[in-house]
């Protein structure tokens, strides 16, 4: 089964910019859409931009125009760039695949966005 592995959180301050890294162990060439996702502190897991296999892509209204994710099935790795990034943008943010018949989640990494 495809493991995934995200990287690149870490503590920034409020306009500041990071980009998140997910490495799949197998090909993601195959996988119907990948996501980022976030839950923050006392919060519900929430979809923060997702591609899909052709390369489609829709985000959350609160990180539009701010966020952009990318996929490079060569490398199998979704990435997600994040500019502008405010306080409330401060959460783990979780790397998803979603086969149709399976999803996969990664362990999560955190983003803290400081004031």
């Amino acid at each position: 089964q495809v493991q995934l592995v995200e990287s690149g959180g870490g503590l920034v301050q409020a306009g500041g910019s990071l980009r998140l890294s997910c490495a799949a162990s197998g090909s993601i060439f195959r996988a119907n859409a990948m996501g980022w996702y976030r839950q923050a502190p006392g919060k519900q897991r929430e979809l923060v931009a997702r591609i899909s296999s052709g390369g489609s892509t829709n985000y959350a209204d609160s990180v539009k125009s701010r966020f952009t994710i990318s996929r490079d099935n060569a490398k199998n790795t979704v990435y997600l760039q994040m500019n502008s990034l405010k306080p409330e943008d401060t959460a783990v943010y979780y790397c998803n695949a979603d086969y149709g018949y399976l999803e996969i989640w990664g362990q999560g990494t955190l983003v803290t966005v400081s004031s």
